[in-house]
């Protein structure tokens, strides 16, 4: 073509051939060799384990580490190492007698329960408002009988209590208990956590309340099994007790339903799925031998990914659900490119055997495959740059799979394709096959558009791509970036799903409605609802208690604290504490007052003898509020705000940050912590994600396909049009999220690598094959014509796989997979767009310009 072209050498072409060659002709030992190899990778694929949670989405931060102090130096050593479980029971009114008798009742028939039992923490191991009411009338019957106070009753005690009395009786004692101006005697429980946010204090009816139980994980990292297993046994005394007035509400039960919800799924998609595969290969190859090759490799390539995840000990989680089906798409994109170079290297020469023909083949398509092979897992592998851990997982395990699909699609299967055919040929069948492209009526004009519009008007088509894209991206510049755990929990079944028959009806999934339920109208009994407030440093120095007043006083006014039924937030502090203690203790008041020197009722003096009192007079209340260690030494104090469930986690951040301000400088640090704060973090992890990814994987395929362009062609400046296309269709994605209000979260972040790896292997195919006709040619009409006639149309078979299997994840009945599933349908759909339709314009105008 020109001097630069001639300085193209055989190298690659006799380097891809000699290999090519080599796999041919050894076809019997490839298929040993990789074989053997495939079952030593895959011994391992049973060791992968299932993972619903998604706490391994934090981040190492100081957050992170300052909730890490909170957790081991405040409160109850143990807490750690317990989960709290709420059982919410629903009636007309929750808190008449026999309501109170029920949960009563309920509650025993838990403490005696064998599997429940085992994993309760010790006394109280379960918390009501029948509690509080029937403790109430024990303590009554003492006093009556000049035996005030004495131990706690027993749940049969307290049953007894209420049993013994009418309605109106009980009806006067939870008016009194519950008026919210005396203590709880449960413990410290505050009877109005128990109560919805809507409940008036002192009224007698409510139509709901939760029971909260403590169960013990023994430190284990994660809910043990036995704690879950206990957790569904609550659930189904609950059903047996309330029918469907009640529900259960734990980590346990969060992940049974996940981990079913993934399995119902997937029984429902993974049938269509496959039958959408299969229906896309019948008319792709319209052979059934060629279907079965491309089968067993698929599932071949599969072992290949859940080896390497069972040998590296990477978890099976959500994010990774995608992963199979992306490497299924790929697979048969492999496979459709090198059947399909085999079918027209036989069908254009009809003494070409079948080895001779897959030596051709190989040699042509290799080097294709291996640039695909690299570029999309670069594409893949920048998702290593994330702070999120699962999107790590993805990148790693996304790339193996990719390059286990180069070795099981570019030696193994065309090996066991030559040999099938081989025998198959010597009883006398005929395997040569007609490729799948423009010789089809409705293929061809189909992808004939991509020819027209790069003969006719290429800058036309190319102003159109940039113009499309400019108004894409400006829409994902407004896309919402969130982390919301709700993606994650399971919605109930559309209808038309129940008529499904077995094993494909889905069960019943009420965990996100009755999450919504808990968030809407009670206090959390979870840490995902709770910030913590970190005050450390010189924390004895005069003054220090007066700014924790100003810290709660700013966190009291933000907009995501909770106010329960008496208006008062629910935040736990220093001083409140002390103040509590000095209010039922007359030495340690006297402590307090010859400290307040103000009168204002806050410490300002000598707050060590202050913290030493408090120790000394409630260690348990002391512990939960101010922190000292080894030596003896006061170090941080604690600021504990409990927030309203479902409260934008941004927003709680940025009000929490605002609230420490008063604390911070001379002497002391001030940290706004906790689950909402770190979910926060995450949130701007999955943004930087997507910036970040983008960025580094856009100049590692750049750089990777200049360099090796100009290596290998010739031609440095075809690497950066390859890329164009993929980019404009990128946009054009992020448009499509505006426009449907796709969030960018834990799945939807992966899809500036998805996109660039799927568009890139598009996209060097047609490059590839462009260059390869445009030698061969020599006209860049005629080299745009063959190009699409053959390579789009494995381009086609290879799109509507992939799209199609994606797409059915929008049947998943997780929000979140369904909404990834419609995004990447969207941006295979959009790549093939612009590697079809949009990249022969590109090509028509670079070929225009490169010297004859």
């Amino acid at each position: 073509m020109n001097e630069e072209s001639a300085e193209r050498t055989d190298g690659d072409e006799s380097l891809a051939g000699r290999v090519a060659d080599g796999i041919v002709s050894h076809s019997k030992l490839v298929i040993l060799v990789l074989l053997v190899a495939t079952a030593i990778v895959g011994s391992a694929a049973g060791q992968v384990e299932m993972s619903t949670s998604t706490d391994s989405f934090q981040t190492e931060t100081v957050a992170a580490d300052k909730l890490d102090y909170v957790n081991a130096n405040f409160g109850d050593p143990d807490a750690v190492n317990r989960t709290t479980v709420q059982i919410v029971v629903r009636d007309e009114n929750v808190l008449t007698r026999e309501s109170l008798l029920e949960v009563l009742t309920f509650q025993r028939s838990v403490a005696e329960n064998g599997t429940v039992s085992a994993t309760l923490a010790d006394e109280p191991s379960t918390v009501s408002v029948a509690n509080v009411v029937a403790i109430a009338a024990v303590q009554q019957e003492r006093a009556r009988a000049g035996q005030p106070g004495g131990p706690p009753p027993n749940l049969s005690r307290q049953v007894e209590a209420l049993e013994s009395r009418n309605a109106s009786e009980v009806e006067a004692i939870v008016e009194r208990v519950l008026s919210g101006d005396g203590d709880a005697p449960t413990g410290g429980q505050d009877p109005l956590t128990l109560l919805p946010t809507h409940y008036e204090p002192g009224t007698t009816s409510t139509n709901a309340t939760v029971v909260v139980a403590f169960q013990e994980t023994g430190g284990a990292d994660g809910i043990p099994e036995s704690v879950s297993t206990a957790q569904l046994a609550m659930q189904d005394i609950a059903a047996d007790r309330f029918g469907d007035d009640a529900f259960v509400f734990g980590v346990g039960i969060v992940e049974d339903e996940t981990g079913r919800s993934i399995g119902d799924s997937f029984a429902i998609i993974g049938p269509v799925a496959l039958l959408l595969v299969i229906l896309t290969l019948v008319v792709a190859y319209r052979d059934v031998v060629d279907i079965v090759l491309s089968t067993l490799g698929i599932g071949l390539v599969l072992v290949w990914m859940q080896g390497f995840m069972g040998w590296f000990d990477i978890p099976f989680g959500t994010t990774l659900i995608a992963v199979p089906i992306l490497l299924i798409g790929l697979a048969i994109d492999y496979a459709i490119h090198v059947f399909m170079r085999h079918r027209e290297v036989r069908d254009g020469n009809s003494d070409s055997g079948a080895r001779d023909g897959m030596v051709l083949a190989l040699g042509s398509v290799g080097i294709a495959l291996v640039w695909v092979t690299v570029t999309t897992s670069i594409g893949f592998l920048s998702n290593l740059v994330s702070p999120l851990a699962p999107l790590q997982n993805f990148g790693l395990v996304s790339a193996a799979g990719i390059v286990s699909t180069l070795v099981v699609f570019g030696a193994l299967v065309p090996a066991l394709k030559v040999e099938v055919d081989g025998l198959l040929e010597r009883v006398g069948l005929d395997r040569t096959k007609s490729p799948f492209g423009g010789d089809t009526a409705v293929v061809g004009r189909l992808l004939s558009l991509g020819t027209v519009g790069a003969k006719r008007a290429p800058v036309v088509v190319l102003l159109v791509a940039v113009l499309l894209s400019g108004v894409g991206a400006y829409g994902g510049t407004q896309v919402d970036t969130s982390f919301d755990r709700s993606d994650f929990l399971t919605e109930q079944p559309p209808d038309w799903m129940e008529q499904l028959p077995e094993p494909f009806t889905p069960g019943e999934y009420n965990i996100r409605q009755n999450a919504e339920f808990l968030n809407d109208n009670f206090l959390q009994q979870r840490d995902t609802t709770r910030a913590e407030l970190l005050i450390e440093g010189q924390v004895s120095d005069p003054g220090t208690l007066d700014r924790v007043v100003a810290v709660r006083e700013r966190a009291a006014a933000s907009d995501t604290v909770i106010t329960l039924a008496d208006g008062e937030p629910r935040i736990l502090d220093p001083v409140a504490t002390i103040q509590a203690v000095a209010a039922r203790n007359e030495t340690f008041a006297a402590t307090v007052a010859a400290a307040d020197t103000d009168d204002d009722g806050v410490p300002d003096e000598n707050l060590t003898a202050v913290y030493d009192g408090l120790y000394r007079t409630a260690p348990e209340q002391a512990r939960q509020v101010v922190a000292r260690n080894g030596a003896g030494e006061y170090e941080a104090l604690r600021v504990q705000v409990s927030i309203q469930g479902g409260a934008p986690v941004p927003e709680v951040r940025d009000e929490m940050q605002a609230a420490v301000v008063p604390a911070q400088g001379d002497g002391l640090t001030a940290t706004a912590t906790g689950q909402p704060v770190l979910t926060a973090i995450v949130q701007d992890g999955l943004l930087e994600t997507v910036v970040v990814t983008l960025v580094v994987t856009v100049l590692a395929v750049l750089a990777v396909l200049v360099v090796g362009y100009r290596i290998f062609d010739g031609y440095a400046s075809l690497g950066a049009v390859t890329i164009v296309p993929v980019v404009l269709s990128l946009a054009w994605v992020l448009g499509v999220m505006y426009l449907l209000e796709i969030p960018f979260n834990a799945q939807t972040a992966l899809i500036t690598s998805l996109g660039i790896g799927l568009g890139v292997d598009y996209s060097i195919h047609m490059s590839e094959r462009f260059t390869d006709e445009l030698e061969r040619l020599g006209s860049v009409d005629d080299a745009l014509t063959a190009t699409v006639d053959g390579t789009g149309g494995a381009l086609l078979g290879s799109a509507v796989t992939t799209a199609a299997g994606f797409s059915t994840l929008a049947l998943a009945i997780v929000p979140s997979l369904q909404r990834f599933g419609i995004v990447i349908g969207v941006a295979i759909v959009f790549a093939f767009v612009g590697a079809v339709l949009v990249l022969p314009s590109i090509l028509a105008l670079w070929g225009q310009r490169v010297p004859n």
